[in-house]
């Protein structure tokens, strides 16, 4: 019997159409002979729409995208459960990038309901998309970070000179800004005086309340992929080389400038470090399914964890999919372990005990 896979992308986001695209490319490959899928579209204004059936790949993003009729379900709930109250779908699949999707707010709402779930749980990745208790977490596992400091938008209307102040007291140009809760390098840019630096902090505070400084550093960019649940396995490590200042979001998704090299040329004992640091930062933010862990390497082989990407990005010609790949697990190979190790998660949670008889 089929599998029934609710599809959910689109979302709430300024990561929108890299949600849009990964859910294309998902819907290019899974197993419709082994699944039911069924698309479940969230508009920019936050809502949710139900697309019909996919009985094949589809042809473009625009395929995607629906419009809201007087058919549609009046609440969430409609379009996950049926008129008898059971679930629609034995897994859902979020395929969501960043704010409302990604930081825990949906795998919230999916755990209320009991249903699996691809991907981190509401813990994880509350805590993978704030960049500020990611790093907290991660000197409480003793992993080496750059130095960083993170301040609030009441703390800059109140005290921006005093905090341009500490930055460069603390921390050597240059310097790297970004939003505390995003991801796809979006509000992300580099300054390099103090001028510069103002102009960044003001455009990162367009897209969150929160912002993180961070120590720049000459280093190379390497990441690995995680996968399973309680017991994870890393994949080959990747280097990514951008031809642009640093690796921004038009280098990643518009401009193709950026080359990707997998495997990575390191060392023996640098691929070591990164793969107990990845297993470590696995760990402490008790992730589950997919994370793709960021690493910055030194001329002198010094390795600092940059970030983790709790739902990093998933068409065949992401990273993280291409690290999989060069491990010998194919993009649909990779779908069907994601959705088994969601149904995994689920069954394990449905031993736990909620009265005291």
């Amino acid at each position: 019997m089929k599998k029934r896979v609710g599809l959910l992308y689109g979302g709430k986001s300024a990561e929108h159409e890299v949600s849009l695209s990964t859910a294309t490319a998902v819907s290019k490959a899974i197993d419709y002979d082994k699944y039911e899928v069924h698309p479940i579209f969230i508009t920019l204004n936050g809502q949710w729409l139900r697309g019909p059936q996919l009985t094949k790949p589809v042809d473009s993003i625009e395929q995607l995208q629906f419009k809201r009729d007087n058919n549609s379900p009046n609440n969430i709930t409609e379009f996950i459960l049926d008129n008898n109250s059971q679930a629609e779908f034995d897994v859902v699949f979020p395929l969501l990038h960043g704010t409302n999707g990604e930081d825990g707010t949906v795998q919230g709402l999916l755990e209320v309901l009991n249903f699996p779930y691809v991907g981190n749980g509401v813990l994880a990745s509350a805590a993978g998309m704030d960049k500020v208790t990611m790093k907290q977490l991660f000197s409480v596992a003793g992993l080496k970070q750059v130095p960083y400091i993170h301040f609030l938008r009441k703390e800059w209307n109140e005290s921006s000179k005093e905090i341009i102040d500490k930055c460069e007291a603390e921390l050597g140009w240059p310097m790297f800004v970004k939003p505390a809760n995003l991801g796809s390098s979006v509000g992300i840019s580099k300054a390099t005086n103090s001028g510069e630096l103002v102009k960044a902090i003001e455009i990162a505070l367009q897209y969150d309340r929160k912002i993180i400084v961070e120590q720049g550093l000459t280093a190379r960019e390497i990441e690995m992929g995680v996968l399973g649940n309680d017991d994870p396995r890393v994949s080959v490590a990747g280097e990514i080389k951008p031809m642009t200042d640093f690796y921004d979001y038009d280098s990643k998704y518009k401009d193709g400038s950026t080359a990707l090299i997998i495997p990575a040329e390191i060392s023996t004992d640098v691929e070591s470090a990164m793969r107990d640091m990845a297993i470590r930062a696995f760990k402490i933010l008790d992730c589950s399914g997919l994370v793709r862990s960021d690493f910055f390497v030194t001329a002198n082989n010094e390795v600092y964890i940059n970030e983790i990407n709790t739902m990093p990005g998933f068409t065949p010609v992401s990273m993280y999919p291409l690290l999989w790949q060069h491990t010998d697990v194919s993009y649909p190979q990779l779908i069907d372990q994601l959705i088994e190790l969601a149904i995994e998660r689920h069954t394990e949670k449905q031993q736990l005990q909620y009265n005291r008889d």
